[in-house]
């Protein structure tokens, strides 16, 4: 897969409700970085399976349903194999019912057609006060 068929399944799976990746979509040695992470959440994560449970159990607790990923842009950039995306996502909370967005950057490399790391940066005050 490309960087960008690779981000549009990202976006596919959000807006099903199921974690970001599955394993065919990584590398074994897969990094996946948060920089501004809300505090208690790590801003790194490797490998493979780590990324997976990792994501799998973040997609479990989260009460948002995402409805809308726009605004998407991509950058291709003078490496093939990176992209930098901005995009806003929708979403609402499933028990207070409250819709609200935030916005995006991420960077994302693959390797031989597998996602080798993202790294997204998260407006995170938005966030907490959709889940507030």
């Amino acid at each position: 897969m490309t960087p960008s068929e690779i981000f549009d399944r990202m976006r596919a799976r959000w807006l099903a409700g199921a974690p970001t990746f599955t394993a065919d979509m990584l590398t074994d040695d897969v990094v996946v970085e948060t920089p501004f992470a809300a505090p208690g959440h790590p801003t790194r994560t490797a490998g493979r399976e780590q990324v997976l449970a990792y994501t799998e159990a973040g997609r479990a607790a989260f009460p948002v349903r995402f409805d809308e990923c726009r605004d998407v842009l991509v950058h291709q950039t003078a490496d093939p194999s990176v992209i930098v995306v901005e995009y806003e996502l929708v979403g609402t909370h499933v028990v207070t019912g409250v819709s609200a967005a935030a916005p995006f950057i991420g960077v994302l490399t693959t390797r031989d057609g597998r996602l080798a790391h993202w790294k997204e940066y998260q407006h995170t005050l938005a966030i907490a006060q959709a889940l507030a």
